[in-house]
C-alpha cells in the first residue's frame, strides 16, 4: 500500500437547499490531505448547474485540471451529478465524514434539510443503524428555515437569538405545517423571537435524542449536516440528551460539518477507487491510477 501512487478523488454531495464539494488526495499509506471544499446554496437555481460550477469551483481552488481526478463520487440528490462516476448513500458518507472530521466518535446525528437521522458506526465508519424522522416532521433544516423567514431573520441569526430566550415556548404538534401555524400564532400574541425559536429547538432536541436512543447510540456523537453549526440547537440538544441520558452521550462537532456527507463520498471514493484498481492487476491499476 504504502508505495502506490497519491490519488485525488471528488465528493459531491447534491442537498435540498445547497451543494457541497470536496477534494482529497489520498495516498497509499492512508493518509488523506484536504484539498479544496466549496459550499453553495442553490436559492432557485438548477442543482445539476449549481453542482457544475461547485466542482470547478473546487478544481480551481485546488490548482487541479478534472483529468486529475481518478473517481468523483456524488450523494444525496446525487443524480443531478451527470459527471459522477458512483454514488454512496447518504448516510455512508456522513458516517465517514463524521469520523474524519471528528475521530473517535460512535455515532452521528445528520441534521439535514428533509431529515434528521442518528446513526450507530463503527471506528470504521460502517453503519451499524439508525434512525430516521420523516419527511414531513417539523425537525429539519428546512422547518428552521422556514421559521426563520417567517420571523423576519436570516439562518445565522437563529442560533444565538435562540440562546437569548427566557421562556421558551414550544411549536405543539410534529407536522411542520401544524407547527408552522403554532409559530404564526406565538407571534400574533406577542411571543418574542428569542422564546420562538428556542421553544422550536428543544422540540426538535426531544424528536434528536429519541432517534438516537432508538438506534443504540452511545459515547461520543458527532453533529453533521446543515444545522450543526447552529448553536442554538447545539445548545437544546446537549442539554436534552444530558437530561435523557446523563453521562451517556458526548456530542461533539466541527465548523465543516456541513461538509460530512461530500467528504464522506469522496474518502469512499478513493477506498472503491483502489479496489477497481486491485482487481484489474498491476497493468489496469497503472491505467486507472
Amino acid at each position: 500500500m504504502s508505495g502506490e501512487r497519491p490519488i485525488v478523488t471528488a465528493g459531491i454531495d447534491v442537498g435540498t437547499s445547497s451543494v457541497k464539494v470536496a477534494l482529497f488526495r489520498t495516498s497509499g499509506d492512508g493518509k488523506e490531505e484536504l484539498l479544496s471544499k466549496v459550499v453553495e446554496r442553490i436559492r432557485r437555481r438548477d442543482p445539476k448547474v449549481v453542482a457544475r460550477h461547485c466542482y470547478d469551483l473546487a478544481l480551481a481552488d485546488a490548482k487541479l485540471r478534472e483529468s486529475d481526478v481518478v473517481y468523483v463520487a456524488s450523494t444525496g440528490e446525487g443524480s443531478m451529478v451527470d459527471f459522477r462516476r458512483g454514488p454512496f448513500y447518504g448516510m455512508t458518507t456522513h458516517a465517514r465524514g463524521a469520523v474524519y472530521l471528528c475521530p473517535g466518535v460512535t455515532g452521528v446525528m445528520d441534521i439535514g434539510s428533509l431529515h434528521a437521522r442518528a446513526i450507530k458506526i463503527d471506528p470504521a465508519a460502517r453503519v451499524l443503524g439508525y434512525r430516521m424522522t420523516s419527511q414531513c416532521a417539523s425537525g429539519t433544516g428546512q422547518f428552521v428555515e422556514n421559521i426563520a423567514r417567517y420571523l423576519g431573520v436570516t439562518l445565522e441569526e437563529v442560533g444565538a437569538l435562540s440562546l437569548q430566550a427566557t421562556k421558551p415556548e414550544k411549536p405543539s404538534g410534529i407536522c411542520a405545517v401544524l407547527a408552522e401555524t403554532d409559530v404564526i400564532n406565538m407571534v400574533s400574541r406577542g411571543i418574542a423571537r428569542p422564546d420562538i425559536l428556542r421553544g422550536i429547538h428543544e422540540s426538535m432536541a426531544e424528536r434528536m435524542s429519541k432517534l438516537l436512543r432508538s438506534a443504540g447510540v452511545h459515547g461520543k456523537v458527532a453533529l453533521t449536516g446543515g444545522l450543526a453549526s447552529d448553536i442554538g440547537m447545539q445548545s437544546a440538544l446537549n442539554a436534552q440528551v444530558h437530561g435523557d441520558r446523563g453521562d451517556d452521550l458526548e456530542l461533539v462537532t466541527h465548523p465543516d460539518a456541513i461538509l460530512a456527507g461530500a467528504m464522506g463520498a469522496a474518502l469512499w471514493a478513493a477506498v472503491r477507487h483502489r479496489k477497481i484498481a486491485a482487481r484489474k492487476g498491476p497493468r489496469g491499476a497503472e491505467a486507472v491510477a
